[in-house]
């Protein structure tokens, strides 16, 4: 158990520097007069090495333990920030992308790093069997990371207003820092580590569930990311004449009410299925998101449509906060513990993918027809996870 609260609160501590770093990116850069499109190209490189390190990672966690990924994790995550501090606004629009998409790279690397070995930990720690107990730590661990990454971006927004872009990237690389130390002084047991070596052919999951559940959180995440990204703070902005302390806010109470919701997962479905989730509740789930969205793509140019989006938003945060639990649960129900590291990495590779398709088409969809075009698109990638989510087979 004292590993577990290591391991997680390295990672809340990650989360909220990560969460802070996405608004400061965002709003310092939109403020600058960088198009949508050039905004999301900052964020390219982030959820692209995120699929690397996603597949290599969970190679590395399996050889060399869990512990040597998530301390390289939080280093390089400090090397990010520091990197980024030193971007002067009298450079030209290409070497300032050039510059911000490289140490953007790094964060990618550093995130899902942290991620991966945090969410093995859990399978690793908890006793063999106990499916609840699994559902219940995975949901928890998930959970309050993405209400903590809602209040980074509430965290990015105020710093930016208070100390200036250089400045709050140079203090969440000390507090980032004190973090590293601590585990590095602390954790002293390896995880995840085993003396059967791993082929690279075997990064790639073998199986049929895994693979399934792999390419549904492909479009899963991805339809989030469509209108998530670029798209809503853009619009909130554009639009709505919004201030970035009240886009912050927004985007802060959103991931913090989907953090409460994904943490809050298993009571809510075990008071409706009495078990733990299986393939059938993966494609219930998606489903009602697909309906979700499709009435937000006809409502938003409608009267009173800016209100109809947001509330609808928060019903797709809802529902998409018990997906993304269920998923998480299952990933680790469908996998054996000996190879635990390499399926979840190949799978939070999949994650990224989706969030990489997600983060460019924000850009192009929303600059192609604004935030219909972008709540229409993620409608299509949501019927696709459907598909793959209704091949899910129930747990034995």
């Amino acid at each position: 158990m004292f590993n577990y609260i290591l391991v997680t609160g390295a990672y809340w501590g990650f989360t909220l520097t990560d969460g802070a770093l996405r608004m400061l990116v965002l709003l310092h850069f939109y403020s600058l007069g960088y198009s949508p499109f050039t905004i999301a190209l900052l964020f390219l490189l982030y959820e692209f090495f995120g699929v690397v390190t996603n597949l290599l990672g969970g190679w590395i966690g399996q050889h060399y333990g869990l512990r040597l990924t998530l301390t390289t994790g939080l280093l390089l995550q400090v090397v990010a920030l520091v990197g980024l501090a030193q971007v002067s606004d009298g450079w030209s629009e290409v070497v300032s992308v050039s510059f911000v998409m490289a140490m953007q790279a790094l964060s990618g690397i550093a995130k899902d790093l942290t991620k991966m070995s945090s969410k093995s930990a859990v399978k690793l720690l908890v006793r063999e069997g106990d499916e609840a107990g699994l559902f219940k730590w995975v949901a928890l661990l998930t959970g309050s990371k993405n209400t903590l990454k809602g209040v980074g971006f509430f965290l990015g927004g105020v710093l930016l207003n208070t100390l200036g872009f250089a400045h709050s990237l140079y203090a969440m690389a000390a507090a980032l820092a004190l973090i590293l130390v601590g585990i590095k002084l602390s954790l002293k047991q390896e995880l995840g580590s085993t003396s059967s070596k791993v082929k690279f052919s075997q990064l790639f999951s073998r199986s049929r569930e895994i693979n399934l559940l792999s390419a549904a959180r492909v479009f899963l995440f991805g339809a989030r990311d469509i209108w998530f990204v670029v798209g809503l703070p853009v619009y909130l902005s554009a639009v709505m004449g919004w201030s970035e302390t009240e886009i912050g806010s927004f985007m802060a109470a959103w991931v913090i009410f989907y953090g409460i919701v994904q943490g809050s997962a298993p009571r809510f479905i075990r008071q409706r299925i009495s078990q733990a989730p299986q393939g059938h509740t993966a494609r219930f789930w998606v489903q009602v998101l697909v309906i979700i969205t499709a009435i937000l793509t006809i409502s938003v140019n409608t009267p009173h449509g800016d209100w109809i989006l947001l509330i609808g938003l928060a019903v797709f945060g809802g529902v998409f906060a018990i997906n993304s639990s269920v998923h998480s649960y299952l990933v680790l129900a469908y996998t054996k513990k000996e190879h635990v590291a390499v399926n979840v990495g190949f799978y939070y590779m999949a994650n990224a993918v989706g969030r990489l398709l997600g983060t460019l088409l924000s850009g192009l969809s929303y600059q192609w027809n604004g935030i219909e075009g972008c709540l229409g698109l993620s409608a299509v990638f949501l019927f696709i996870a459907w598909i793959f989510s209704r091949k899910l087979s129930n747990l034995a």
